[in-house]
This record gives structure tokens, sequence and C-alpha cells, in this order.
């Protein structure tokens, strides 16, 4: 067998185009809903101090992948990755491994591009001004796709202290995407009317976003992904109407819609509304938990980048 083609971080990354990203993510989250991918529940095992490591499998009929990865908390205040991992890819016919992805850099692109998607699927009118809660690395992913897809558009972020917001700021800065504080705009009080898209990136077991759910903007949470973990406050979801990635996931993993008590006969998957339509006068959640089949599709695209270079 031929030396497995490894990519780090930044290689991965020049892979992943955000535009492609999510052409991929709309055609791979048809094929998921239609069972032509085939990607199961993640498995979750406990590491120390409420760590995680999971894996994520998912095949379809060109390719299959296997995510494995270490989620950490605690270690932000180790000044370390709150995420390790890598993406196996495998040529779906004989199994055999073909290269190795950077996965946490697979896990904050796609999990972008799939924000963004919702963003095209689902707001309301075309975005204009976007608030990222949470200073993190997914959050850091987020404000670099909308950078790349959303060239016009302001981007502001709330942290927990107002020197982790200036240090997001000053990092998105040498990235090339102007980001602002809130607190420039908005010490206390609700969140400003014209910030119309607002997306939840943390961990917390708690609402950071307790808002009233209003039809001019599209809420979307993408970092909690527990039963006990919440992000958005339980009467803005069930004011909403609720969109998610992955149902069978949502149903175990999405503590933000357990915990409201949502009446999932009425959730919709953001595959449903590929290609359809959808009423867009109502307030709007738009809930991801990841799913194998979003790792596969962003393998997809760095297949095809690859063979190009």
């Amino acid at each position: 067998m031929p030396t497995l083609l490894t990519f780090d971080a930044t290689a991965t990354a020049a892979l992943l185009d955000f535009e492609a990203l999510v052409d991929s993510l709309s055609v791979a989250a048809q094929e998921h809903d239609a069972g032509q991918i085939r990607s199961p529940v993640r498995t979750a095992l406990p590491l120390n101090e409420g760590g995680v490591l999971l894996s994520m499998p998912a095949s379809a009929h060109d390719i299959a992948i296997h995510k494995l990865v270490s989620v950490c908390p605690r270690n932000a205040a180790r000044d370390m990755p709150t995420i390790f991992g890598a993406v196996t890819v495998c040529d779906a016919t004989t199994g055999q491994p073909e290269f190795i992805l950077d996965g946490p850099t697979v896990t904050g692109r796609r999990t972008a591009a799939l924000s963004m998607l919702g963003v095209k699927l689902l707001h309301p009118s075309a975005p204009r001004t976007f608030l990222l809660i949470g200073t993190g690395q997914e959050a850091r992913f987020h404000a670099a796709a909308i950078g790349a897809l959303h060239q016009g558009a302001k981007i502001f972020v709330k942290g927990r202290t107002p020197s982790s917001e200036q240090a997001f700021c000053e990092q998105m800065a040498r990235e090339g995407v102007a980001v602002a504080a809130l607190a420039q705009v908005s010490a206390d009080g609700p969140i400003p009317d014209d910030i119309d898209t607002v997306i939840a990136a943390t961990t917390s077991k708690i609402p950071v976003y307790t808002d009233g759910a209003k039809a001019s903007r599209l809420v979307i949470g993408v970092g909690a992904f527990t039963p006990d973990a919440a992000e958005i406050a339980a009467e803005t979801v069930r004011a909403s109407r609720v969109f998610v990635d992955d149902f069978a996931a949502a149903k175990e993993e999405a503590g933000d819609l357990l915990q409201a008590g949502v009446d999932w006969s009425a959730v919709r998957s953001l595959g449903s509304v590929v290609g359809g339509e959808v009423r867009k006068d109502q307030p709007m959640v738009f809930k991801t938990v990841g799913s194998g089949a979003w790792d596969l599709a962003a393998c997809r695209v760095a297949r095809a980048a690859a063979a190009r270079t």
C-alpha cells in the first residue's frame, strides 16, 4: 500500500473552500434524508474533566469516512485547543484508505458552512449583520465563513469577558476579517434589532441567547451537543419554527430542543428545505449537532480539490 497522505490543519483548510462546502452540504443533506448517506448517531466516550471522545463514521456510494475527535472544554484554561482529531477517507468499494485530514479543521469549516447553508435557505432576507456568541475555535471558523461568503455584512462578537472579545477581534483582523465587540454598540440589554443573524457557538449549559423570537432574525445554535446543554432560551425555541441538521441525532443530543420540549412532529430537517419552499415570515431556529454525513460532504470537497493539485 502506498504511503497514506496526511494533511495538516493549514493544508486541510486549503482544500475546503467555503462556497464549495455549502454546495456539497446541500447535496449531502438531501442524500442523508433519503438514506443514501449512512451515518449513525456518533458514539461518545467520556474523558477526564468533562471531555469526550467522539467517533463519527459515514459512507456513501463514492467514499467512506471516519472522524475520531476529542473535545475537552477545559483545555481553554490551559491555552490549548479544545478539539483534537483526524478524519480518514476511504474508497467506498475497496475500503482502501486514501488520505487523512485534520479533524478540528474539517469540523470547524463544515460546521460553519452548514450554518451558512442554513442562512441561505432560512434567512428572511439577505443577512446584513451577524452576532457570534462565543470566542472559541468554532466562532473563528464562522467569522471566516461569513467573511468569505457575506463580505458586505457586519460581524459582532459577544464573549465572556471584554479581553476575550478583544483577542478574538484582533485574531480575526490578522486573518483579514473585520469583527467588532458587541459592547461597542450595546453594552447591556437586548441585542440591537438590526442584528438579523445570531450564531451561538459555545458549550454553555445555560442559555447564552435569551432574547425573544423575532421573524426578522435567524437564530442558529451550533456549540451545545449534549442533552444537558442549551445555548438558546426555551421560550425562544418554543416560539420559533425549528429546523435541525440531523433529525435522529438532534432527538438524542440537542439540549436546546429537548429542554424546550419541542413538538418533534413539527421539526424539519434542513435537507427537506433544499430545493423547496419555506415560509420566512415567522421566527426560525436552526439547531445543528453534527453528523458524519457533513464530514463526508467535506471530504468530497477535499478529495476533488486534492485531485486538481
